[in-house]
């Protein structure tokens, strides 16, 4: 797992167990409510990312188009 990605989990965890009163023995349920919200903003954020766009193709002429174009 990334480091900082990590340590974000680590903080949201110990976040959430002194909003639940400093309980010991939750400490895998803390880490996975963290895990579960910080996965969940990570991929919100790259889902908000424009994609990248492929290049437009000018449309294809007609075969009448062209050769009145080369008759020109």
């Amino acid at each position: 797992m990334d480091q900082n990605l990590e340590n974000r989990i680590r903080e949201r965890a110990y976040e959430i167990w002194a909003a639940h009163g400093c309980i010991h023995g939750q400490a895998e349920q803390h880490w996975l409510a963290a895990e579960r919200e910080i996965l969940a903003a990570s991929t919100a954020a790259l889902a908000g990312k424009p994609a990248r766009q492929k290049k437009r193709r000018s449309p294809a002429r007609s075969k009448t188009a062209r050769t009145l174009a080369l008759a020109g």
